[in-house]
């Protein structure tokens, strides 16, 4: 039986969007049938609540509080709580990353200012993956399509947080481009979790680290995605 994860979550410790805390998801995951979730919160340049002008080891710790609160939560009822971060880059296109921890962040305050072209390559060089984000998304902040074919590893094709025709147009880039296709909630409240709006990715075999899922992008193993029936078809 395939395991289902989340690979697309904001908390409302982190997130200027967000409105439940980390820990507020759990029981929510649990009861539709996830094995997992990863913490997504928005990162420097994005949406994020946190104060800039904290020196960087206290705003890393800052950036990491949703996180861990849904970890430790995930421990204590059964679910598996893994980290990453969601950046964007001036004229608004998002990226998920996926593979480091809260020491690499640490070790690299440059992180802060890297083009798209140099926030693949390190991370890639470090162990991580790189995955566009609802890559087809237009809406009143965001009035720009940017494609990024050569600096990401995956498309995130499945978002619900988007209109059909942004997914169905997000699957047939990945498939141009011979992309893994994802797929994610983007949520930010806990209550939104139900139905067609509980989105992931399914794996065949069960995740012990986030390496295992940068693992599945690269070597493109995902079994299946959780999206509505007919969600591309335009």
């Amino acid at each position: 039986m395939p395991y289902l994860y989340e690979t697309h979550l904001h908390t409302s410790q982190v997130s200027a969007c967000g409105v439940s805390r980390g820990r507020d998801y759990v029981q929510r995951y649990l009861d539709q049938g996830y094995t997992g979730i990863i913490i997504t919160d928005h990162f420097y340049n994005g949406h994020c609540a946190l104060n800039r002008n904290l020196n960087w080891e206290k705003w890393v710790q800052a950036f990491c509080r949703g996180y861990e609160d849904a970890k430790e939560e995930g421990a204590r009822r059964g679910l598996d709580v893994f980290f990453g971060w969601e950046e964007t880059f001036k004229g608004g296109d998002d990226y998920l990353v996926y593979g480091l921890d809260k020491q690499w962040l640490l070790e690299h305050p440059e992180v802060r200012y890297w083009s798209r072209e140099e926030q693949f390559e390190a991370v890639r060089q470090s162990g991580g993956c790189v995955g566009h984000a609802h890559p087809f998304r237009i809406y009143f902040y965001n009035k720009n399509i940017r494609s990024s074919v050569g600096f990401v590893d995956a498309v995130e094709v499945g978002n619900s947080g988007n209109y059909q025709a942004f997914d169905a147009q997000a699957l047939a880039y990945a498939n141009k481009y011979g992309l893994p296709a994802t797929a994610g909630s983007d949520i930010h409240r806990a209550e939104d979790l139900y139905g067609d709006n509980a989105m992931g990715v399914y794996l065949d075999t069960k995740m012990e680290t986030i390496a295992d899922y940068v693992n599945a992008i690269r070597n493109n193993s995902i079994v299946g995605l959780k999206v509505p029936e007919g969600r591309f078809n335009l």
